[in-house]
Parts: structure tokens; C-alpha cells; sequence
């Protein structure tokens, strides 16, 4: 029943995203000028909200848009209406919804899905993830040197010895290639399914991450936060790879 209703919402706000995609619709700003919320998110998210309050009216809600909707259930739906809202907004088809279900503190279920490339991602925790229904695992690279990386930027950030750009600095002089596609749910996701070996940002939250890093650790992959401590969703930190790279990519990223 969870992972039908999960998928249920998922779907529907899938239909939303196709709906407003390149046409018009308001947008604003939140912490800065380019942290944009869009009309289509805020439908989204209404939209998820409602099957899921259809099917279990007293689970814990934490949503990017409305925060926490609170009740004394153990169960947890985590949500991104639109991961990727500044590529949505301007009509770039690299955007998705992430909602992920935590019980009890533990992620249990977790479904990303990008309606234009028509790849939906789904995760149960024991049970493996799986692409539009087959099953995807990590890639089988050991060598950072030779990876392809993929990493994401936080609106504003203060300068020191380890912030984002000294970190990508680090990566790139090793001539390894790096990619920046806007949205961390499909970054986890490409991880998972060995389109990318690994994966880091500095700033994310709960909604970005909940359901993408169960898809890369049910895909075989390891998450961690940067000094390779276990991956909570609820800390800003996340470094993801096939496993293979991990150590090597983690001292790349703390400067050793």
C-alpha cells in the first residue's frame, strides 16, 4: 500500500510537471534571487499531498514548500515537488519530483521521476532499485582518476579552505570530468544507475537527497557525509559513489 500510493503521487505530480512545462506560470524568489519557487511547484506538491493524505491521513509530511505538516506517526513522506526548479523554469528538461518514506527514523522507499526523459526511479530498502521497472546497480570503476563525477552548487556560500569551489578545484586540476546537471535528485539517481561514479555536494536538504540516496546505496553504491561518516538526509553534506572510488574521491574533496 505505501509503495502504490507512493507511485500514485509520484505519477500524478508527474502530470503536473508536463502541464506547465515551457508555457507560462508565475515564478518568485525565496533565500536569494535565484532560490526560484514556481507555480507548477506549489501544484505539485498540493497534488502529492492530497494522494497521500487520501491514503493515510495522519502520516508526518515534510514538504519543500509547506514544511512540516506534523502528526505522532512514525512514518514520513519526504518531498520535492520539482528538484531542479531553476532548469524547469527555464524550460531545461533536467528536473524531476523526489519523494522518499522514512519509518522511524530509516528510509524505507524512495521514487524519482523525470517525465521528460520518461525514466522513473524507485528504491525499497532491501529490495534493490530499479529504472522504469528493471533493475540498476552501480558502475564497476576503482579508479577516480578516471571517473566521471557529477556535483551541484548551494546559492551562496562563504569563502574558506574547503567550500565549493576549492573542493571542485581540487577534482579538476586531477583532470577528471565533472559535470553540473542542477538537479541532486538525478545526480543520485545517475549514480545509482553507473552513469556517474560519484557524486558530491556541500548544502542540501532532507528533500533533495531522501529519496535518491537509498536509490544509490539499494543500487550498491556508498553514501556518506565528507569525513565518510553515515548519510543522514537531514545534514547538509553528501558524498555518493559506486563504492569503489569513495576514499579516493573523499580525500580529493578534503584536499589530501
Amino acid at each position: 500500500m505505501l509503495k502504490s500510493t507512493l507511485l500514485k503521487a509520484t505519477e500524478a505530480s508527474g502530470k503536473i510537471l508536463q502541464q506547465y512545462f515551457n508555457g507560462r506560470f508565475e515564478v518568485s524568489s525565496k533565500s536569494t534571487v535565484n532560490d526560484l519557487v514556481t507555480e507548477a511547484d506549489k501544484k505539485s506538491e498540493a497534488v502529492i499531498i492530497e494522494v497521500i493524505r487520501s491514503a493515510y491521513p495522519d502520516h508526518f509530511i515534510l514538504s519543500e514548500e509547506v514544511g512540516e505538516i506534523k502528526t505522532d506517526s512514525t512514518i514520513k513522506w519526504i518531498i520535492d515537488p520539482i528538484d531542479g526548479t531553476v532548469n524547469f523554469a527555464n524550460g531545461i528538461p533536467l528536473c524531476c519530483v523526489s519523494i522518499g518514506v522514512e519509518k522511524e527514523g530509516e528510509m524505507i522507499l524512495g521514487a524519482v521521476y523525470n517525465p521528460f526523459m520518461n525514466e522513473l526511479f524507485v528504491a525499497e530498502k532491501g529490495k534493490g532499485a530499479t529504472l522504469n521497472d528493471k533493475p540498476i546497480h552501480v558502475s564497476t570503476k576503482t579508479n577516480v582518476a578516471t571517473s566521471c563525477l557529477v556535483t551541484g552548487f548551494p546559492y551562496k556560500w562563504e569563502e574558506s579552505e574547503n567550500d565549493p569551489l576549492n573542493v571542485l578545484g581540487n577534482v579538476i586540476k586531477q583532470g577528471i570530468p565533472v559535470r553540473r546537471l542542477g538537479s541532486a535528485a538525478i545526480d543520485l539517481c545517475w549514480v545509482a544507475c553507473g552513469r556517474f561514479d560519484g557524486f558530491w555536494e556541500h548544502h542540501l536538504q532532507a528533500w533533495d537527497s531522501a529519496a535518491g540516496y537509498l536509490l544509490v546505496e539499494e543500487a550498491g553504491g556508498k553514501v556518506t557525509d565528507f569525513s565518510g561518516n553515515k548519510y543522514s538526509p537531514y545534514q547538509k553534506q553528501i558524498l555518493a559513489t559506486n563504492g569503489h572510488i569513495h576514499s579516493a574521491l573523499k580525500d580529493l574533496i578534503n584536499g589530501k
